[in-house]
């Protein structure tokens, strides 16, 4: 399925390629090929990967299976983070404005936990309505911040995921991903005994504290590059994770390339609709995720109350 979707996402767009114009490696349709299609299909594909292991490390650091960036101020944080350093270094680049988002998400992902630890909840619900609450207030504070500082319309960019403007150049910074999926995989082990509970994990001899926060850092870390790069796109870090766990369970050792995939496949699945719902022009992967991905989440919340 997922060779199949990615051969599907570089033929189809606004312009039709041939096979025969592609082999002849010269002209338009190569241009096109090497120049928006294939840099489109990397960033689809490590931005699904990156979002769907956030989920996983989240949901195993607060241990809920309904936390993820999308659910817990994440995604709000670095876009504010992203508008503060618009008003403060203009001149900063891409990279600038990266560490801005990494260092407001980071934040907003310690309070995040501090909060869930400070409360006891009755119902696993109560804690993704508290994270939505929260990043709501992040991203009104983003608002805010951004109207008093006439850049308003620079916000836009970041509210809505759009692989659209994804070309050659522009994109290489998303390559970051790779060495976050790398370590949490490697560190595997130890973000499952993180899920079993902050008793268990310091009773088997890990190092609680520091592994809550590297989890946090690499969350931060994907987060920022993929908002920076394609804009917030919700809720892929949770259904994908979940779905998983239905059928394979929580050990990430084992599971962690499957959510990858799985991450990777439903970007896939999602960019192609939206390029064929209104074609020749394109619905923005923001509205297509955020509605499967919104449908898949009342559905899991509906069974698991059941």
């Amino acid at each position: 399925m997922f060779a199949l979707l990615c051969v599907a996402s570089l033929l189809v767009g606004a312009r039709q390629l041939q096979w025969s114009q592609l082999f002849s490696l010269s002209g338009d349709a190569w241009l096109t090929l090497t120049a928006s299609r294939l840099p489109r299909l990397a960033a689809l594909v490590l931005t699904g990967v990156g979002l769907s292991v956030c989920g996983v490390i989240l949901q195993h650091i607060v241990r809920n299976k309904f936390v993820e960036p999308a659910t817990s101020g994440g995604l709000d944080a670095a876009k504010l983070g992203i508008l503060v350093s618009l008003a403060v270094t203009p001149a900063a680049g891409t990279l600038g404005r990266m560490l801005f988002a990494l260092v407001f998400c980071f934040a907003a992902g310690l309070v995040f936990v501090l909060i869930i630890r400070r409360i006891q909840f009755k119902s696993t619900v109560l804690v993704p309505v508290i994270g939505l609450m929260y990043g709501g207030v992040l991203s009104a504070i983003a608002e805010f911040y951004a109207y008093r500082n006439n850049i308003m319309q620079s916000m836009q960019g970041w509210l809505l995921g759009d692989f659209s403007r994804v070309v050659q150049g522009s994109y290489e910074i998303i390559y970051l991903i790779l060495p976050i999926v790398a370590l949490t995989y490697l560190y595997a082990h130890r973000f499952t005994l993180v899920g079993m509970g902050e008793g268990m994990a310091t009773s088997l001899g890990l190092n609680y504290a520091a592994t809550v926060a590297l989890g946090l850092l690499l969350v931060a870390v994907t987060v920022s590059a993929t908002v920076i790069t394609v804009g917030a796109i919700p809720f892929v870090g949770l259904v994908i994770p979940n779905l998983v766990a239905l059928r394979y369970g929580d050990n990430l050792r084992r599971t962690l390339p499957i959510v990858a995939l799985g991450g990777a496949c439903l970007l896939l699945a999602c960019d192609i609709l939206g390029r064929l719902l209104i074609y020749p022009f394109e619905v923005p992967i923001g509205l297509t995720a955020g509605s499967v991905g919104g449908v898949l989440f009342l559905a899991l919340i509906i069974w698991r109350q059941r």
